[in-house]
């Protein structure tokens, strides 16, 4: 009996040893899972209907609907985010399109079982100076269902940690009021589950909402170090476009003058700010630049939509082993 007893516990051991390990349970935020993994990240600008000549709108017949374009939107696959920009100016215009879009990608299929495939980022205008206006702005944005928020134009980390709070509820410790809108089913979870995960990643390991900063002017510039390390910062940019401004000048005949050197730079001041205090990095590359600025050390991306943007997808996810 007791040999018998023995061959047993010896050959359910062996079948221990020999199952499958059961996978980690996915995370509903995929871009938490590749920072956390320190991967590559590419984001694809959303899809939107353009204008042509000077300004002029497109034909009646030609612009597509939200839910078209968020069917477009769901129907590539290879990026990791959608990127919306469409409310840094006018928010008020801004959020009334983006409403209809998130719509459209819930209803185009932006979630694959439990997890989210396109998770959305938005722009949000600057925090500064009016901290309760701009906590308002970003608690419409969540309870919208988006993943990330964009922080545009830092210039302090006072700034940032309040941009953070905003994304917290209260019982977390932060800004965020009670509502919750359309985001629990937008995430497809109940309000309870959603309220325990809508949490800023890194400072909650659990947590599936991510901090994007933009650092995009001379004061931000100069504080960027202190910047870089406010907890709670998911992604660190330089605002390249924005940068390029600052070091472009025009003299009294009118001829206009680029300083390259200068705002190379400053891009590498903000990413030089992100080594030393391991932030990933994030840049606005195309197919050009985009191996380029990996090599530099710049891993998270924001791409234009478009065969061209399609294409810097490809070579990112190629040099980056993805």
């Amino acid at each position: 009996m007791r040999a018998s007893l023995l061959l047993t516990a010896v050959a359910v051991t062996a079948s221990l040893a020999t199952a499958p390990a059961v996978a980690a349970q996915p995370r509903l935020n995929p871009v938490v899972e590749l920072l956390a993994a320190g991967k590559p990240v590419f984001g694809l600008y959303a899809p939107a209907n353009r204008r042509f000549g000077r300004g002029a709108p497109l034909p009646p017949d030609s612009v597509k609907s939200p839910l078209q374009l968020a069917q477009e939107a769901v129907a590539y696959i290879r990026a990791d985010y959608i990127f919306d920009g469409s409310m840094e100016g006018n928010f008020d215009a801004g959020i009334t399109g983006f409403t209809e879009f998130a719509k459209g990608m819930e209803a185009a299929g932006m979630r694959q079982g439990k997890r989210l495939s396109h998770p959305l980022f938005v722009k949000t205008p600057e925090i500064a100076p009016d901290v309760p206006k701009a906590t308002q702005r970003i608690g419409q944005q969540l309870n919208l269902g988006v993943s990330g928020i964009v922080f545009v134009g830092l210039e302090s980390p006072e700034e940032l940690e309040a941009g953070i709070k905003a994304l917290r509820f209260k019982a977390q410790g932060g800004t965020r009021d009670d509502a919750v809108g359309d985001a629990p089913a937008r995430w497809g979870l109940s309000e309870k589950d959603y309220r325990a995960r809508a949490d800023v990643w890194p400072l909650n390991p659990k947590g599936e909402l991510v901090t994007f900063g933009i650092v995009e002017s001379k004061p931000g510039l100069a504080k960027v170090r202190e910047i870089a390390q406010v907890k709670g910062l998911g992604v660190l940019f330089p605002g390249a476009g924005t940068l390029r401004q600052l070091f472009t000048t025009t003299d009294a005949s009118g001829k206009r003058t680029f300083d390259e050197a200068g705002w190379e730079a400053a891009i590498q001041q903000v990413l030089a700010a992100c080594k030393e205090f391991k932030v990933p990095c994030g840049y606005p590359a195309g197919a050009p630049d985009i191996e380029m600025r990996m090599k530099q050390g710049f891993s998270v991306f924001v791409i234009g939509w478009g065969e061209q943007g399609f294409k810097a997808v490809e070579l990112g996810r190629a040099a980056g082993g993805r």
